[in-house]
C-alpha cells in the first residue's frame, strides 16, 4: 500500500480498512458541544438509574477534552455488526431466547480494541503524534463525536443511524494531540419517523432524542443487578439480554448489509436458543457457553433471572419443574424470580397448594414478596 505523509487522514482511512474498519471520519475536539449538557440533565433528573458511574464520571464525560486536555482530534471508526436476520422475528415465538444481536457473537470490545491499538500503534510510528484508544469503556461520548466525524446522526431512540449501514455500528475512538482537518457534521435524518419511539415496549422515551434508562429493557437485563421491578416484566417477554426493537424498527436499516465479521456473527447456539435450555444452567455452564461473551458480564444469577421472567411470560406449565428446582437456587436473586414465574403459569389454587408445603420463610426479603 502506498501512503503518502502529506495527507494523513486519507492514509488513515486506508489503514483502518485494511485493519477492517467499515467507516473511519475525523472531528475537531476543541469546540463546545451540547452533548454534555444533555448528559447532564440526564444525570441530574435520575434517568441513569443505578448506573452510577455515569454520575461519578461526569465531569470526565462532558466534553472529549476533560478527559484528555492535550486532545485536538478524534478518529472514530465503525464496524458493521448488521444480522442476517430481522431481530424481530424471534420474538414472535416465546418459548425462544431473544438476545441482542451484538451479543450474539464474541465481545466487540476485543475485537476493536485490538484493531484500535494496531492503528494506533502505526499511526505514532508514522506520524509520531500522541495518541489514546477507547472502546465503550471509558468516559467518553462516542455517539455525539461519531455524529460530529460524519459517521452517523443520533436519533430520536438515542443511538447512532447510518446511512450505509443503518442502526448496526460498533464505535470506537482515537483521540490524538494531531491536528487532522474534520469531516462534516452529519445531519439529522429522522424526520417526522417515530418508528423507535412507538415501539419501545417500556415507553422508555420520555421524548423524542431522549432515553430514561430505567425503562429501558436493556438497562433492566443488563445492569439492574436486582430484580427488575414487577411493572416491566410482563413487557419483558422472551427478551434475556437486551433489547433491539428500536434499533431493528429504523427505516434507515433497508440500506443495511449483514456483517461480514466472522467473529461478530451470531452463535448457532445463542441465536437458535431456546428458554428451557438455558434456564438450567449452572455456574460452569454459564462460563463455558458465555465464554468470549459479553453476556458473561453480568454473571450467571442476573441471566437466569432474565430467563426465568421469560418463562414466567411463556405461561406454559411444562416448565413447571424446571422452575420450581430454581427454589432452591443459592441466589435470592433467582429464587425470587423463579417465584414469580410460577405465579404467572400456575392457577391460584396450584400456587396456593405450593406455597403451603413449603411453609418456611426465605431469609431474603425480597424473594418473600414475591411468594406474597
Amino acid at each position: 500500500m502506498t501512503i503518502s505523509i502529506s495527507d494523513p487522514r486519507s492514509a488513515i482511512r486506508l489503514k483502518a480498512e485494511d485493519l477492517g474498519f467499515d467507516v473511519c471520519g475525523f472531528a475537531a475536539v476543541d469546540s463546545s458541544w451540547t452533548a454534555g449538557d444533555h448528559l447532564a440533565t440526564f444525570v441530574a433528573a435520575g434517568r441513569h438509574g443505578d448506573m452510577d458511574w455515569l454520575a461519578t464520571t461526569l465531569s470526565r464525560r462532558i466534553h472529549p477534552g476533560a478527559l484528555w486536555p492535550d486532545t485536538r482530534s478524534a478518529i472514530m471508526l465503525g464496524v458493521n455488526y448488521g444480522p442476517d436476520l430481522d431481530p424481530l422475528e424471534v420474538l414472535r415465538d416465546r418459548a425462544r431466547a431473544a438476545i441482542s444481536v451484538y451479543a450474539q457473537g464474541d465481545d466487540y470490545h476485543d475485537l476493536i480494541k485490538g484493531r484500535l491499538k494496531q492503528l494506533g500503534g502505526w499511526m505514532a510510528g508514522r506520524f509520531g503524534q500522541d495518541l489514546k484508544v477507547f472502546v465503550d469503556t471509558a468516559p467518553l461520548m462516542e455517539k455525539p463525536l461519531a455524529q460530529a466525524a460524519g459517521l452517523g446522526w443520533q436519533g430520536k431512540h438515542t443511538n447512532l443511524v447510518s446511512r450505509e449501514f443503518g442502526s448496526w455500528l460498533f464505535l470506537g475512538a482515537i483521540l490524538t494531540t494531531a491536528d487532522l482537518v474534520p469531516d462534516e457534521t452529519s445531519s439529522d435524518r429522522c424526520g417526522q419517523c417515530r418508528a423507535c419511539l412507538d415501539i419501545c415496549p417500556t415507553g422508555a422515551f420520555p421524548a423524542p432524542y431522549q432515553l430514561d434508562a430505567r425503562r429501558c429493557i436493556s438497562y433492566l437485563t443488563i445492569e439492574l443487578k436486582g430484580p427488575i421491578p414487577r411493572e416491566f416484566r410482563r413487557a419483558l417477554g422472551n427478551r434475556i439480554y437486551g433489547c433491539d426493537d428500536c434499533l431493528a424498527v429504523c427505516p434507515w436499516n433497508k440500506f443495511a448489509k449483514a456483517s461480514s465479521e466472522i467473529r461478530l456473527q451470531a452463535r448457532p447456539a445463542l441465536a437458535q436458543a431456546r428458554l428451557e435450555d438455558l434456564v438450567g444452567l449452572t455456574e460452569p455452564d454459564f462460563r463455558a457457553l458465555f465464554a468470549k461473551s459479553p453476556i458473561k458480564r453480568i454473571g450467571r444469577d442476573r441471566f437466569i433471572r432474565n430467563v426465568l421472567y421469560a418463562l414466567g411470560n411463556t405461561q406454559d406449565d411444562r416448565h413447571v419443574a424446571s422452575i420450581t428446582a430454581l427454589l432452591e437456587d443459592p441466589a435470592p436473586l433467582v429464587r425470587g424470580a423463579a417465584v414469580w414465574a410460577l405465579k404467572q403459569i400456575l392457577d391460584d389454587a396450584s400456587f396456593k397448594t405450593l406455597r403451603a408445603a413449603r411453609p418456611e420463610q426465605d431469609a431474603d426479603l425480597n424473594v418473600r414478596a414475591e411468594w406474597n
